[in-house]
């Protein structure tokens, strides 16, 4: 998985929120509003919900994710 960057506290609040809601679909809806953001030409948010889609993909997966000593 890419490198995971938290701007900042809400990223983690937006990334539950979508987990409580949207179940095993959490990922898929922040990639929509990641396509949303970008259709509508804003960067910043298209930045931000592709980041919180890597975070729910990472909080939902089974597995370990990088190094484990």
């Amino acid at each position: 998985m890419s490198q995971l960057y938290l701007a900042d506290r809400h990223m983690v609040a937006d990334a539950a929120s979508l987990m409580r809601v949207f179940g095993d679909y959490a990922a898929d809806e922040a990639a929509i509003r990641a396509d949303h953001s970008r259709t509508l030409g804003n960067v910043v948010h298209f930045c931000r919900w592709r980041q919180v889609e890597r975070l729910v993909r990472l909080l939902a997966a089974n597995a370990p994710s990088g190094t484990v000593h």
